[in-house]
């Protein structure tokens, strides 16, 4: 068996990669298929099995550290260091986010497409629910997509190569999703893929460091909580939807691209500065 693990890490990355999704999803089945037979509430449901799953997916890159690449330490090699140096930069991607979510709102504002409100919802417990939102969807889709993904496609191909995969393929399984609701929120993503390409020049401009990629990521779902759930801005329609956001989503309308792709230029000229 050991000398089987060993041969994975010479197999082509599609193979490595789908050998490691199907182990994950045996390990997790057994323990998720109970549970939504017997638990009726769906958010509960979601919340459980998705827990469950991504500690399962930390647990098996262990693993699949030591047994196929020998690398006792693969999460600090995927750049999840607990470092000074790296809460700094995740403290400066999470205000840089949030930054660019207000000045989108913002610049939607002075041209009269949208007007502030009161928020519907205590504030401070608001931004507390952001925040831990932002850091729990950024820490666990960047270790996934920016680090065990990021490091799998590497392994084979050109950074060129690996960078337009991973952005895809993040944007891709975004819509895992039935057929009209992917119709609904297509516009989304060229927004998605931009971002994708964003958090990879960010890692790379930080060395390697998912710092920085967790804190812009969970800056920017953190803003769009507040805003969002909060109920703290209400589009005037004086333009489309189209242009400001179907679904209220601002990642699907032309502003929300317009904005990410500034967003993406800037981070690529900084990684190629390094």
């Amino acid at each position: 068996m050991k000398i089987n693990l060993m041969n994975l890490a010479q197999r082509p990355a599609p193979i490595r990669l789908g050998c490691f999704i199907l182990v994950l999803l045996l390990l997790w089945l057994p323990i998720a298929a109970p549970i939504y037979l017997l638990v009726d509430d769906s958010n509960t449901v979601s919340i459980i099995t998705m827990v469950v799953l991504y500690i399962e997916f930390i647990l098996l890159l262990r693993f699949w550290g030591q047994k196929v690449y020998q690398q006792p330490q693969i999460l600090k090699l995927y750049g999840l260091k607990f470092t000074g140096r790296n809460g700094v930069e995740l403290l400066f991607g999470f205000i840089l986010g949030i930054i660019n979510i207000f000045i989108l709102f913002g610049v939607q504002s002075i041209l009269g497409w949208l007007v502030w409100q009161s928020p519907k919802i205590f504030l401070p417990k608001l931004i507390l629910e952001g925040l831990i939102v932002g850091i729990g969807v950024g820490f666990a889709e960047e270790l996934l997509f920016r680090g065990w993904l990021l490091d799998e496609l590497q392994r084979d191909y050109t950074q060129p190569v690996a960078l337009w995969t991973d952005a895809l393929i993040f944007a891709a399984l975004h819509f895992i999703k039935p057929l009209t609701a992917i119709i609904e929120t297509l516009p989304q993503f060229p927004a998605l893929v931009l971002l994708g390409l964003t958090q990879v020049w960010g890692k790379r401009w930080r060395r390697g460091l998912l710092g920085l990629p967790i804190g812009l990521h969970g800056g920017l779902v953190c803003g769009y909580y507040i805003i969002n759930v909060g109920g703290l801005s209400q589009y005037s329609g004086q333009v489309p939807n189209w242009v400001t956001g179907v679904n209220n989503n601002p990642l699907q309308g032309l502003m929300g691209v317009f904005f990410m792709s500034i967003l993406a230029m800037w981070m690529w000229r900084r990684s190629v500065k390094g």
